[in-house]
């Protein structure tokens, strides 16, 4: 085997089909886009949506409803999540860094502790914003609350 004798292995390589090369060729004239009409021409794009000139669905379909942009989300931490996490880690105090550690919360999320649980342990916990049941249920366990 030299070089010059070199060939890809049986049906590895296809030839590709040579459109637009004459009448001859059975690939001319229309060069097997059909006749006329958007998708014939050149530099056509579909856009986004397009139902071939019918009014698409997203024009057709009423729009309701209203998104605040104010609206703040948060992630919400239940007492019994902050109660299993005291026990497992030995903590007196809970921050949102501890709650990410754990991978209970995400990088940017704010966090809410809700009452959800029962909560013995006496410990410090830091969030955004805390229900009122929550609240109460810790302070009530000797512990305290910090918003940040």
């Amino acid at each position: 085997m030299e070089l010059h004798n070199l060939k890809p292995a049986l049906g590895s390589t296809k030839t590709r089909k040579r459109i637009g090369r004459g009448a001859g060729s059975g690939l001319g004239g229309t060069s097997t886009r059909g006749h006329k009409g958007a998708k014939s021409r050149s530099g056509y794009k579909k856009k986004i949506g397009f139902e071939g000139g019918q009014m698409p669905i997203h024009r057709r379909l009423p729009k309701f409803g209203f998104k605040n942009i104010n609206r703040v989300e948060y992630k919400a931490i239940n007492l019994d999540v902050l109660q299993h996490l005291a026990e497992t880690a030995n903590l007196t105090s809970i921050s949102v860094s501890d709650l990410r550690e754990a991978g209970f919360v995400s990088k940017t999320a704010l966090v809410k502790i809700l009452g959800r649980g029962t909560l013995t342990a006496k410990i410090e916990v830091k969030a955004h914003a805390f229900s009122k049941s929550a609240q109460e249920a810790i302070e009530a366990a000797g512990g305290q609350i910090v918003k940040l």
